[in-house]
């Protein structure tokens, strides 16, 4: 993410905390308790937001990973298109037979 996306994103949560407060005391709240629920809903939704980072964190979703996985997949097919006709035949026996070997026991 660039640093101008998480000014927007951090200005963007900033304006919508206002708004809630404004919505808020439009719908009959004091100050006070305008306040307190704006608060109580930038919480949750931080709180939702950590949540959802974690789970692509732990399930390795992430754009990083996304980006690595990509290149190494681009990296082995350009491998795979340099083999000679006589080269790729060698390997894929070589795979059938450890398809082989790994059903036998």
């Amino acid at each position: 993410m660039r640093r101008i996306d998480v000014i927007g994103i951090g200005l963007g949560i900033f304006i919508a905390g206002g708004l809630a407060y404004l919505v808020l005391q439009a719908a009959g709240l004091d100050s006070m308790d305008a306040g307190i629920w704006s608060q109580v809903l930038l919480v949750v939704v931080l709180i939702g937001w950590l949540l959802s980072y974690l789970f692509r964190a732990v399930t390795q979703n992430m754009t990083y990973n996304q980006q690595l996985k990509d290149y190494e997949d681009a990296v082995f097919q350009k491998r795979l298109e340099e083999l000679t006709p006589e080269e790729l035949a060698k390997l894929q026996a070589e795979v059938e037979e450890e398809k082989s070997r790994q059903q036998k026991p």
